[in-house]
């Protein structure tokens, strides 16, 4: 199963280190982390979409202006997951499934650009979605950029335990090396996916936590910026907290065999792109026939 890590936006919000942690200039660089996986006969599956080429071309009607200011989002159809699936040598069309975490507007907004696929997103995120009421609820879902899906999955809470996490769900029509893995807080149906390889998991955490020092240190931090954006866009802080101390707990005990990442930390994006790049080499060492896809953040 070959997993290509791709950014499918960028939003550059006023604060600069305030957001990111590292930036040097007035404004952050913040991306959206999202995964193309090539399953063989099951075809592509995208993991969340980022922004899409309507919100591009049509701004003010599918992206609210309150985040659209907020954020600094920066509209560029080079970021939408359709130009970076087509930058890969594929079609749209051989996307076949979307994962998503949840369906923020920067998570669900290139939905349209794959009417072929089938959609799989936890019940409790729509039921959430479908009932907005409220400032920031009501601008962080856009309906108009999900209700041309004709083709849902929709998943209840429950099933196996992964890693000390409770309810992973298999997918339907899917292998079982993907998994949801619920990870309420951020929205009522967030959810994480974990992708098995060879070497090990991956865990897409989504916006379970926005900066690697909340997870990767013996003390965690985050830059002030992102911890008061997390906590305006929470809606269960309790259950937040509580997902992010179960992945700290993950990565101290299995970060050998789990690789954890976010949506929005572009340094754990960056880090994912020298991983994947390192493993095409390998690859295309054992197989000469292998071409490189060259990856960009």
């Amino acid at each position: 199963m070959r997993v290509h890590h791709i950014n499918c936006g960028c939003m550059c919000p006023v604060g600069g280190p305030l957001f990111d942690g590292y930036s040097r200039s007035l404004t952050a660089t913040l991306v959206c982390h999202c995964l193309l996986i090539e399953t063989g006969q099951d075809g592509l599956v995208l993991v969340d979409t980022g922004f899409g080429s309507q919100d591009i071309e049509e701004p003010k009607s599918h992206l609210s202006g309150f985040f659209r200011v907020l954020n600094n989002i920066q509209l560029e159809h080079r970021y939408t997951a359709v130009e970076r699936v087509r930058s890969l040598g594929f079609s749209p069309e051989d996307v076949r499934h979307i994962l998503l975490t949840h369906l923020d507007f920067d998570h669900a907004g290139g939905l349209e650009d794959f009417p072929k696929a089938t959609v799989h997103v936890m019940q409790r995120e729509m039921d959430a979605a479908r009932s907005a009421r409220g400032f920031i609820t009501n601008r962080r879902y856009r309906p108009i950029q999900w209700e041309k899906v004709d083709d849902w999955e929709f998943y209840e809470p429950g099933g196996e335990r992964w890693f000390g996490f409770e309810g992973a769900r298999e997918l339907r029509g899917l292998p079982p090396e993907l998994l949801f893995i619920p990870l309420a807080g951020h929205t009522a149906g967030h959810a994480g996916i974990a992708v098995k390889q060879d070497e090990g998991w991956l865990l897409h955490a989504g916006d379970a936590y926005f900066y690697r020092g909340e997870i990767n240190r013996a003390r965690h931090r985050c830059p002030p910026g992102l911890r008061f954006y997390q906590q305006m866009m929470e809606v269960d802080r309790r259950s937040r907290m509580a997902n992010q101390r179960r992945l700290r707990q993950l990565y101290r005990q299995h970060s050998d065999e789990v690789r954890i990442f976010c949506a929005h930390d572009a340094e754990e994006l960056e880090r994912m792109q020298e991983r994947q790049l390192a493993q095409q080499r390998r690859w295309k060492r054992e197989a000469p026939q292998f071409h490189e896809e060259p990856q960009h953040v």
